[in-house]
Formats: structure tokens, sequence, C-alpha cells
């Protein structure tokens, strides 16, 4: 066989990574995916030699580099900036992604309205919306109090279109919702399918790279919560945003997942309401039911969410079991680390837990899933069982390990000087937690039996 008819064999590229290979395989050589290799045509031929070629711009030195450009701008909503790192850098593609009805489009058409109401200084924003009609965003602009004249709206769900309004608006922010809703008719393939997501993605990285332009994406999760379409659309954008929230729940949480500009550990805090959507400076207040006295059951703990410590009440319910299997319902935990936590109890605690249906949850809809709520979580069961109640005053720190032991935990001073705020004065802490905050009552306990005992005696 010759050189030239090896050159026409058809090449394969796996939806999910990207990676491209000569003949089909059912697994990915690369990322292990399965099913996900499809037929692109030729592939590419590794080159030997590569002839130099002119450059678009002279390399110049470091130090010569206008930085100006490269400054973010603040979206005028608070709790977004913290995430971003500061706000939106000119040119950046920000993909915000998120389960159908948790908020995306709304949080995304109040940005457009703090972004053009500015005074004119950014320039307006145009909103793209491939799966409303203009009435249906208009409407809910006007709910949301957020009608400016310097918004434009268009429906349009074709890349050329999309392009042809942006020439003619010339805007300072393109927010397109979503991109699994754009297509190209110079593409095969059907709209949010890999090649066309993959296309239009690129296109628009490209436009925004071209003319500064920072554009905001849309998209949608699978069920197992990542983002949908190709792997390769994460590596295409700057930044990635996950939008999280119970549908049950009014709080929202818009986690950083990746991002060129800034840290990826933050996480910005907001509130659904009947107006819309509002940024929640202090979220500590929506996780802890207020009350005077202590109530059996209950623990109060600080997760870290990000940089942001966060203060969390632990509920547990015990009563005796009808049944030969008593039942473990868990709720806002890991269920993992909670089955651990009632094991190490009964070994280590002496509780007696065997004949019980044990019953965990947190409050406001938060989710814990952090080691440092194993003590929280091991004292609310305790108390539920023996009936007696923790100071309302009280936090608790610590990592239970399968031998009893307490452990440390990281930030502990943060933590703690994030509930002497809020009115707490006492803790229990792991030994060793380093400098404590001005007025605050700390013990440390060493293992479980010890917490317990103290607990119990508090």
């Amino acid at each position: 066989m010759t050189k030239s008819v090896r050159a026409k064999r058809a090449g394969y590229r796996c939806a999910e990574c990207g990676h491209e290979v000569a003949k089909w395989f059912g697994r990915c050589p690369e990322c292990q995916a399965w099913g996900t290799l499809e037929e692109v045509g030729v592939p590419r031929a590794a080159l030997a030699r590569v002839a130099a070629g002119a450059p678009s711009a002279p390399a110049r030195r470091i130090d010569e580099v206008d930085v100006e450009s490269a400054r973010a701008r603040q979206t005028g909503v608070p709790e977004l900036d913290r995430v971003l790192g500061g706000g939106l850098v000119p040119g950046a593609v920000v993909l915000l992604a998120g389960e159908p009805g948790v908020g995306k489009s709304t949080l995304l058409l109040e940005v457009a309205f703090r972004w053009a109401a500015r005074d004119g200084e950014s320039g307006p924003a145009l909103y793209v919306t491939g799966e409303e009609s203009a009435g249906q965003v208009r409407l809910r602009a006007e709910r949301m109090g957020t009608v400016h004249e310097a918004v434009y709206l268009a429906a349009e769900s074709d890349l050329s279109a999309l392009l042809g309004h942006v020439d003619e608006v010339k805007p300072g922010l393109l927010v397109v919702d979503s991109v699994q809703t754009m297509s190209s008719g110079q593409i095969d393939g059907t709209p949010g399918g890999v090649t066309q997501v993959r296309a239009v993605t690129a296109a628009l990285v490209a436009l925004a790279k071209e003319r500064g332009l920072p554009v905001v994406l849309v998209g949608h999760v699978t069920k197992d919560g990542s983002v949908a379409g190709p792997r390769v659309l994460e590596h295409l954008v700057d930044v990635v945003l996950h939008f999280e929230g119970d549908k049950h729940s009014t709080l929202r949480l818009v986690r950083g997942m990746k991002n060129r500009f800034g840290p990826t550990d933050e996480v910005g805090c907001f509130e659904m309401v009947e107006a819309g959507i509002v940024g929640v400076p202090d979220p500590s207040g929506l996780f802890l039911n207020q009350r005077d006295t202590g109530v059996p059951g209950t623990a109060i703990t600080v997760t870290v969410e990000g940089k942001r410590p966060l203060l969390g009440e632990v509920q547990a319910l015990v009563s005796p079991s009808p049944l030969g299997n008593p039942r473990r319902a868990v709720s806002g935990l890991d269920s993992a680390r909670a089955a651990m936590v009632l094991a190490v109890l009964e070994r280590r605690g002496g509780l007696k837990l065997h004949d019980a249906d044990v019953f965990t949850a947190t409050v406001g809809g938060m989710k814990i899933v952090e080691p440092a709520a194993d003590l929280a979580l091991a004292l609310a069961v305790a108390s539920a069982a023996r009936d007696f109640a923790l100071p309302p005053d009280l936090v608790v720190l610590g990592e239970v390990g399968l031998a009893g032991e307490v452990r440390r935990v990281a930030g502990v001073r943060s933590r703690l000087a994030e509930a002497a705020r809020l009115g707490f004065k006492r803790a229990l802490v792991p030994r060793d937690s380093g400098k404590i905050p001005d007025g605050m009552r700390v013990k440390e306990v060493p293992d479980l039996a010890s917490a317990l005992m103290i607990a119990a005696n508090a």
C-alpha cells in the first residue's frame, strides 16, 4: 500500500478529550471513555519540518507589555466578581454551567443590566438567547427590574446571525444562552452535537480574542453534574463556573472550577427571591436556626467553601427502630463519612445504635462534605441518642479517625473568627490547633470519648 493511499484514510477523534487516532477503538486510548470516537476525516499528519513564518506582532520585553488591556472590569455583581477574581477580563470567555432552572439566565440578565447601567463606559450588553423568545426574556427583565436601554436582546440560534448582531450592536459584553442551542450551517451535525458545540465555541473564542470582547456562555450539565458536550469545550474557554443549587432551597452557589485570570477556590453565594436573584455577602445566617437555648440533636460547625468560612448546623434524630434492619438516612452530608462516624461512635464512644433509626441532615440546603464536620456530626448523634443539648454558643471542629482520635483541620483560626463574629463564645477543637482568636473559650479534645464527656457536661 502506497503512502498516498494511507494518507487518505479517515481518522477518529474522541468526543470527550479530543484525542485523535488513525483507527476506531471502542475505548479512547487517552481518557478511557467508551464509545466516544467519531470519524472526522483524514487525520492531521505529523510534520517533520515547519518553515518559519512572519509573526503577527514582534516580541517585546515583558516590562514593555501593556497590562491595562488585561485588567478585569467589574460586572456590578460583587459575588460574581469575587469568583471571577475581580471581574471580566477583556477578551475572556466564561462558561457558566448548571442544571436547568437553577437560575443561570436570571443571574446573567442581572449581569447584563449592571454592565449596561454604568453610564455607557463599558458599552452596551448584547444578550442572545436560543432557548427563549425575546418577549419571554423581556418579561423576566420587567419582573426583576433590569430593563435598560443599553441592553440588547436577540433570539437567534444561528452562529452567523449572532455574529451579525455583534457587528451591528458593537457590545461591550456578549451573553450567549446557551452554547448548545447555537449551530452553524457550514458545519455538519445537529445543534447541540459534539461537532457543532466545538465549532461554535471555537468561533466565539476567536471573536472574543480578536475584539477584546468578554463573552459569557451558558452551558448545560449532564446527570452526573459535569458540563455537557465535549470535554475539549472546557479547555477552549478561559473560565469555567458551576452554578449549583437545590430546587427546594433558595440558596445558590457559583463555584470556580477553572480560571486563567484568578483563583479557582472562590465561591459566590446568591439567594433566589421573587424579584430575581441577589448576592448574599454574609451567608452564614442562612444555615443556622436562631435559638436562645440548645436543642438535643443539633451541633454547629464551621465549613470552608473556597476561602470563605460558613457556619452550618448539623442535626440528628435517633429513635428506636421497629425494623430488623434499622434505617440510616443522610441529607446534605457525605453518606460514607456519616456511616463511618456512626461506626466509630458505637465502637469508640460506647453509643449503642445497632437497634435505632438514625437520621442526619444539614439546615438550609447546605452541603457539608469535608471531614472537619465529623466531630459535629458525632456530637449531634450522641446528643440525640442521650437526650442532652449542646450549648447554643458552642461550635465544634474536628476530623474523627477510625481509632476514635480527633485530628486537626486546616484554617481553625479563620473558622473560629467567623464563629466569634456571629456571637459564638465556646469551641471544641482538636489538639495543637494553633493560635485562637480573642474572646473564644476553647477546649482541645484528643479523642471522641473526651469530646463526648465534655459536651455532656457543658
